[in-house]
């Protein structure tokens, strides 16, 4: 472990001798920072600085280029990954399918009969609303037409719409109207996507309206489940929603490494529930039915065998001479 530390402070100082022997390009330089961003999961503008041995309003303003592109995102002395999910809705379809449908079914499975739940818009509570067991009776509350839509068939699901200004890129209502009406649901769940969680600035979102609208869905719910695709994970998006302390828990995607949720998020204090895949659970299921055909296959025999010894005995007792 000391000589990667070493290894790693050597490459830096040589950097920073290239830097000051002749003038790094600035894309070269931007290049760098990504790398670092990449690495460190984070920049800080003095540090970096301090390694390439140029001004701080270099950096600062190497940093507000990149954030235009939307390479990553600034936050006060520097600035951290930025989320992918700032492309709308069909984009966002794109993304971490698997995963998606995975964390979709986890979070189905933590409603039970008769609450009432709050669907937040977005491509991974859609898969929350597919995955509903069609013998469930509970009441589902939305913001979104896309998870009422999803929900018209569902025999036992009685759903309330929130309307309000529709806001396009992630389809759901918005403003005042909505305000209002989420200000008189009082519900056991809130199933709450996100744009990015990160361990220092909380959930955040690209949308300053659309934070108004989760703080407010959250506060009408007695616990806020936050479903986190994996390219959300220590990322982040200009409006903050809420810290990490006023969340509930958070279900992640089943390829998601533990030294990031055990190290980071449980030693939080905030419950991680991992996703597993659809062969995982036919497999578990598999292994669960077979154990059980070994346990009855086993309790079968020693019932025969329990048959067998009193018949035996039985038949021994009668042709005793003595049997009567």
């Amino acid at each position: 472990m000391h000589a990667i530390v070493q290894l790693r402070a050597g490459s830096r100082n040589n950097v920073q001798r290239v830097c000051k022997s002749k003038q790094m390009l600035t894309t070269q330089r931007k290049q760098l920072i990504l790398k670092r961003l990449k690495e460190d999961g984070q920049i800080v503008a003095k540090r970096m600085s301090h390694e390439l041995g140029l001004s701080e309003d270099t950096i600062r303003r190497d940093l507000r280029e990149l954030a235009l592109e939307v390479l990553l995102q600034r936050v006060h002395g520097g600035a951290l990954p930025a989320s992918p999910a700032v492309v709308d809705f069909a984009g966002r379809d794109r993304l971490s399918g698997e995963a998606k449908i995975a964390i979709g079914r986890a979070a189905a499975r933590m409603i039970q009969p008769g609450q009432v739940v709050i669907l937040d818009g977005g491509t991974t509570t859609r898969e929350l609303a597919r995955h509903i067991p069609n013998e469930l009776r509970a009441t589902v509350v939305t913001h979104s037409p896309t998870i009422a839509t999803e929900l018209i068939d569902h025999p036992n699901i009685q759903v309330i719409l929130i309307g309000g200004r529709l806001f396009k890129h992630p389809v759901v209502a918005v403003g005042a109207a909505a305000i209002e009406a989420i200000s008189r649901i009082r519900a056991d769940l809130f199933f709450m996507g996100v744009m990015g969680i990160h361990s220092e600035v909380g959930v955040t979102t690209g949308d300053l309206e659309e934070a108004h609208i989760k703080r407010a869905l959250s506060a009408a719910a007695a616990e806020t489940i936050v479903l986190v695709s994996n390219e959300k994970l220590n990322a982040a998006s200009p409006y903050v929603v809420a810290p990490l302390s006023e969340t509930s828990g958070m279900i992640v995607g089943p390829d998601v490494p533990d030294e990031i949720t055990a190290i980071i998020y449980e030693t939080m204090g905030i419950t991680v529930t991992r996703s597993e895949r659809e062969n995982s659970i036919r497999i578990r299921q598999s292994v669960h039915r077979s154990r059980l055909s070994r346990i009855r296959s086993r309790r079968l025999e020693r019932d025969c065998q329990l048959v067998r010894y009193f018949t035996e005995g039985l038949s021994s007792a009668l042709r005793s001479p003595n049997a009567y």
